[in-house]
Parts: structure tokens; sequence; C-alpha cells
């Protein structure tokens, strides 16, 4: 398969697969301006952290839903640059009328072939809709905290620089979907990132800022009870160790992320 790089920062280069360009300045609206990125968020006060703040510095002005409160999710992503689902407490299993209308959602990124990327619970959505099975470890354990992490050859191809370990927090993991590229394995749960098309999904949080791990030991102190969770302190000790790294590569992810662009809408807009 023949593939275009496109450097996205010293050292590192992003691997385009035949029928996807680079988009030269990233996907632009008429006016010249940078796409809104769509972010789907599940808690009245949840934030895109870190995630925001890397989009915010690209250019890229955010479009803030919250389909659990009322917000309508757009019929097309022709809008936006890419959508970004969040993390959340509730588990893409629940029947929640939101929940299901999230992951059926996802078939629109999916058939448009825009850059959509699931965190977490957004990673959940993203397997079950692509047809995989997302359960609790059969052990009850968790993963809250950091935990090594070992990128795939085909993870390294799309991004050549990943952190040893990343921060957690979750107790559902899912399978590999049928046709999906594994990109990175773990431990208790060996399905840590996987891509289809220009779909990803990371079990991790590289979204929290250390306001947000503060927030989250202090309300959910009873979760790191579970088998498997760190200790309070450790997290932070751990952040010490692993963050520079970890925002780092976040920054080189969403750069090549957001210019997946397929190669139909790039002729498009040179029409």
């Amino acid at each position: 398969m023949t593939s275009h790089a496109v450097n996205i920062s010293a050292g590192t280069a992003w691997q385009f697969p035949a029928g996807v360009e680079p988009a030269v300045d990233g996907p632009l609206a008429a006016t010249g301006s940078l796409l809104p990125v769509l972010i789907v968020l599940h808690q009245e006060a949840s934030t895109p952290g870190r995630i925001g703040n890397a989009l915010r510095v690209l250019g890229h002005p955010l479009d803030v839903r919250r389909p659990r409160f009322g917000d309508a999710l757009p019929e097309t992503l022709d809008g936006h640059a890419g959508a970004v689902i969040f993390g959340g407490p509730m588990s893409a299993n629940d029947s929640d009328d939101f929940v299901r209308r999230e992951i059926e959602w996802i078939a629109v990124p999916l058939r448009e072939q825009r850059p959509f990327l699931g965190i977490c619970l957004g990673a959940q959505m993203l397997a079950m809709q692509l047809g995989a099975r997302v359960a609790p470890h059969p052990q009850g354990r968790a993963e809250i905290g950091y935990y090594p992490i070992r990128p795939t050859l085909a993870g390294l191809r799309i991004c050549p620089h990943w952190p040893d370990h990343v921060y957690h927090w979750h107790r559902e993991g899912f399978e590999l979907p049928s046709g999906a590229e594994l990109l990175a394995e773990g431990g208790d749960f060996p399905v840590q990132a996987f891509r289809s098309g220009h779909s990803f999904g990371l079990q991790f949080h590289p979204d929290v800022t250390y306001a947000m791990m503060h927030r989250w030991t202090t309300r959910g102190h009873a979760r790191l009870e579970l088998p498997g969770a760190r200790p309070r302190q450790q997290h932070f000790a751990d952040r010490a160790l692993y963050d520079v790294a970890e925002r780092d590569w976040l920054k080189r992810f969403l750069d090549g992320w957001l210019s997946r662009r397929p190669a139909s809408v790039m002729a498009e807009a040179a029409e």
C-alpha cells in the first residue's frame, strides 16, 4: 500500500494510507478560518481538558455539546474539522437514550470518513458501534492511575513517539473491532488504542489536567479501592514522572489526527 508522510514536528511523521491526503494548513471553512471541532461531554461540569487546550492552540474553535442534557448532534460533519467523544462515569452498555444516540451517531464520522476520536467511554462507544464487545474485567480489576502501554508496529507507523505510561480511569474495556488496527496494548486491558479508517479509540485519558486529577481523585475516591487501582498519592507522584511524555505525544497525535482528510474531500475543496 502506498502512503504519504507529512512532518508534524521534529522527529515525527504521520503516515497516510492510500486515498488519504494531508490538509496543508488544517481543515478550513469558507472564510479561511479553521473549522470547529465537535466536543461531546457527559457531565454538566465536564471540560475537554488538555485536548481542548491543544485544539485551541492549533486554532480550532470548540463546538461543545452535551446530549445527556438535551443537546442535538449534527447530521453531518461537513461543518466540523472532526469530533471527540469524551469519557464519563456511565457505561457504553447502559440503556439510557443519550448513550444509545451517541453510539448510533458515530456512524456519521465513519460514513463520511471524518476524523473521530473516542476517549475512554467514547472509545468504548466507537468499539460498540463497530460491533465489538464492551465489558468489565473478568476478575473485576480496574485501571485507575498510570499504567504502562506498548505501541504496536501499526501504532508506531501512525505516531512514532508513544509515552511509556498513560493515565487511566476505567473498569470496563473492549475487544478489538473486526477490521480495526491495534495501535497500543496493555496488561489487564489488552486493547488500549485502535484505529478504524479515520476514527481512533483511546482507552486512556491524555485529556486529564492537574486540576482534573485533583477533582477525580477527590470526588471519585471510592473507586480507588477497586482491585488494581493506584492509591491517590501515586497518581500525583507518577504524573511527575510520565506527564511530560504523554503531553508531548498528545500534541503530535492531534496534529496528525486532524490532518486525516479523505482524498474526495480534498478534491472537492480544490474545485
